[in-house]
């Protein structure tokens, strides 16, 4: 008998039930597909390891370093001495960016800040939309980080290391909890641009590290064809696209069933998604449905690429049981022109971000959602490109502000200051470990039983560090 001819026999039903009944592999199989969907109904909103307050996490990256001081920590001693030497005793033997044997200067806020909410929220005029939402918003004051270039600083915020190849927060809850959805990835990724300044983003931010490779993220392009090869060929009906794959994914339960290879199960579990995606995508990014004081809310044309058109993707793929999804916003760099950048990037990112936990809430689902709103770090209190150039802020790690908002998350609170200059935490140091350890616990996940063997070693997304942000936690 040819060879291929023998192989389709050993793969008959009867042969295959016959090897499954000694295969550990083909069990595994079950247990490895059927892990990449645990949150449909074994998971659900229990969580892993106790009650979960929320289903999914949207994490609103500022890439590029937002500046403290001209968000949400208003420091009116900067004010006071405004193109004064920074005293010394701050800067000494720290670790700066790109100010290395500059004339250090105090530079004072570049706008105003008002208070909000019943409790007296301090924010930036630059952000009325977040502003109205006050008490909504739980923002920490005091984070710090651990590297001081954007790259290596994403990096750290994504996987809690500063070693390229470790899994993502994104993975490592997708591994957690599985996807709750059957047709898009547990992990969605979008990016967009504007503002000044853009720093690149690598792919790797989002991977999948030693983790299965089915828990990596899919980044959706935000204009155009958000999938590449979504659509089938020109007479190709989706019926025998549906039988290619079932024949591929039998070859390939049969090749799991001799060699046990995990990738393998990934590789049949990514088929199937991809095929199920086929009729998924073109429905998920049809916004002709959306009524037009939902567009109005966002501000966006739906499909422009822009970070509103992504926010009210950030919904839609919510509703249908993404995990994790992640908005990149690059134009935050600011070392120059301060003043006329971050004027242009604030008002393409206030009203989204606002618009998304409104939207969110009228339809109940911010109860069970968590927003993570930020950057990779901060931005110093001393000037930077003075002189011929507009004033800017250099890159900074040692006291920064993010917000909390969702499930589980005391709404009108800050947690956490930096010093009087805006130059370090000093009341609550909040590491990138302790929002790691506290969006996992919000998922009903204790960071320290989440683990995954590799190279010997039970590694986890908190590393041997992380403590609950307790403040915030409703």
């Amino acid at each position: 008998m040819h060879p291929v001819s023998q192989y389709i026999q050993d793969i008959n039903r009867r042969s295959f039930l016959k090897q499954s009944l000694t295969s550990l592999g083909v069990f595994a199989l079950g247990d490895l597909i059927a892990s990449n969907k645990v949150g449909k109904g074994a998971v659900g909103f229990e969580g892993m390891h106790h009650p979960a307050k929320v289903k999914r996490v949207i994490h609103l990256c500022m890439a590029g370093g937002p500046s403290h001081l001209e968000t949400f920590d208003y420091k009116p001693i900067l004010e006071k001495n405004h193109g004064k030497p920074m005293p010394e005793s701050f800067t000494k033997g720290e670790q700066i960016a790109q100010l290395q044997g500059a004339e250090l200067k105090v530079k004072g806020p570049s706008f105003p800040f008002s208070r909000h909410g019943k409790n007296g929220m301090l924010i930036s005029d630059r952000f009325p939309h977040i502003a109205s939402l006050a008490d909504e918003i739980a923002v920490v004051r005091s984070m710090y980080t651990e590297q001081i270039n954007h790259d290596p600083a994403h990096t750290f915020m994504n996987t809690g290391s500063i070693i390229p190849g470790r899994p993502s927060m994104g993975a490592w809850t997708n591994y957690g909890l599985g996807s709750l959805s059957d047709n898009l990835p547990g992990y969605v990724v979008l990016t967009s641009e504007g503002g000044g300044q853009d720093q690149p983003i690598s792919a790797r931010q989002w991977h999948n590290g030693f983790l299965p490779s089915k828990h990596q993220g899919v980044e959706l392009r935000s204009q155009g064809d958000p999938v590449y090869y979504v659509g089938n060929p020109d007479g190709i009906s989706r019926e025998s696209q549906g039988d290619l794959v079932e024949t591929i994914n039998s070859l390939n339960t049969h090749l799991l069933s001799r060699q046990h290879d995990p990738e393998i199960a990934t590789r049949i579990a990514q088929y199937e998604l991809a095929y199920e995606m086929q009729a998924s995508v073109p429905e998920l990014t049809n916004f002709s449905g959306e009524p037009g004081n939902v567009l109005e809310l966002y501000g966006c044309e739906p499909g422009d690429g822009s970070y509103a058109s992504n926010c009210l993707m950030a919904r839609r793929l919510a509703e249908r049981g993404v995990r994790f999804i992640q908005l990149y916003h690059r134009g935050w760099d600011h070392h120059s022109n301060l003043d006329k950048n971050f004027t242009k990037v604030s008002k393409l990112v206030d009203q989204p971000t606002a618009a998304l936990i409104k939207d969110l809430k009228v339809r109940g689902m911010l109860n069970d959602t968590l927003i993570i709103w930020g950057g990779e770090f901060g931005r110093t209190p001393m000037s930077q490109a003075a002189g011929h150039h507009p004033h800017g802020r250099d890159h900074h790690i040692k006291g920064f502000s993010i917000f909390l908002a969702g499930g589980g998350i005391k709404g009108g609170t800050v947690y956490g200051a930096t010093d009087d200059f805006g130059y370090a935490a000093e009341e609550n140091p909040t590491s990138v470990h302790d929002l790691h350890a506290t969006m996992l616990h919000l998922l009903g996940i204790d960071h320290e039983r989440l683990t995954y063997r590799f190279q010997g070693r039970d590694f986890r997304l908190t590393d041997v560090h992380g403590h609950l942000i307790d403040g915030v936690l409703a």
